[in-house]
């Protein structure tokens, strides 16, 4: 399960509390961020926030207590929301790299977001659902990006959701050979390319002594590892989008 937006409200709260209290200057600042936060809040009033995803790679945020980030994520997800070209471009550095052919730089981003076909807009919305890490020099998004893993990056994808069934053969009517949560499998992409809907994949459950199990899991319940992700370094005093890129 995906972090709904009422989640990602109280995710980033303390963000559009800053981004909020710019909206109105006839009183002190405090008063405008003291105002901002009662608003954020009295949404969630009444609303029980969902649970935290579970699994080994589930979406986490280790980002709100590095300086400004809080206000940066906000202010990104507001501009993810609206699709504000203006709003997300401000938050990018001039030398952004956005390919490993030697892509670069606003213009050529600016172009990209047009493209329907890259349909960056939705990769971003998708981003900001994928949990942030830091090591207090970077933010990266999605989350599990920044963690250690052992196999090939190119072949390893995530399981986005809970108790995701693992089946014997591409059909969903059969019964699951185990049910996975936010975790690592590797893709078989030789047999994963005569099946439409299914991936076949090898997944290790972790366990000492028990052998991987293989078996096939829906597509659309998978991302790999090297799709699209977000880097942001502090420059200046301030964060700043230096890669947004898929690949590896």
């Amino acid at each position: 399960m995906k972090f709904a937006r009422k989640c990602g409200v109280a995710i980033f709260a303390a963000g559009l509390v800053l981004g909020l209290s710019a909206c109105d200057r006839s009183d002190s600042p405090s008063k405008k961020i003291e105002r901002a936060a009662e608003d954020a809040i009295g949404e969630l009033k009444g609303e029980d926030l969902p649970p935290v995803p579970v699994g080994r790679f589930a979406p986490r945020d280790e980002c709100l207590d590095q300086p400004g980030a809080s206000e940066f994520l906000g202010l990104l997800d507001s501009a993810v929301q609206a699709r504000d070209e203006q709003a997300f471009l401000a938050l990018v550095a001039d030398d952004v790299i956005l390919d490993f052919g030697g892509g670069s730089g606003k213009a050529l981003l600016r172009e990209r977001l047009k493209d329907d076909d890259l349909a960056l807009w939705d990769e971003l919305n998708e981003l900001m659902t994928l949990g942030c890490a830091s090591d207090g020099a970077r933010i990266t998004m999605p989350w599990y990006f920044a963690q250690d893993f052992p196999s090939t990056p190119g072949a390893v994808a995530i399981v986005t959701g809970e108790s995701v069934p693992l089946l014997e053969v591409p059909e969903d009517t059969t019964e699951p050979l185990a049910q996975i949560s936010w975790d690592m499998v590797e893709v078989s992409f030789e047999d994963t390319a005569q099946h439409e809907n299914f991936a076949k994949v090898s997944w290790n459950d972790g366990k000492a002594g028990t052998r991987p199990y293989e078996g096939y899991i829906a597509k659309d319940r998978l991302r790999y590892l090297i799709d699209y992700r977000v880097i942001a370094a502090r420059r200046n005093d301030r964060w700043s989008i230096t890669n947004f890129i898929a690949g590896d």
